[in-house]
């Protein structure tokens, strides 16, 4: 059986987790823009998937709920 709080726990730790990375995305696109003036369009990719993800995964659950 598992216990309630662990699956809070670990949905905190997941989404905590999430916004650390897509903040370390940022600041790494972020200095290489200034410091080398290249985009580094894959960072972006992967901010904007994790962002599209998160706003499905929103719908879908407020509308199953």
């Amino acid at each position: 059986m598992i216990d309630e709080r662990f699956l809070a726990h670990r949905y905190k730790a997941t989404r905590l987790a999430t916004m650390v990375g897509a903040i370390l995305m940022f600041v790494f696109f972020t200095y290489d823009l200034v410091t080398r003036r290249e985009i580094r369009w894959e960072l972006i990719l992967i901010m904007c998937a994790m962002a599209a993800t998160k706003v499905l995964a929103m719908f879908y659950y407020k509308r199953t709920n």
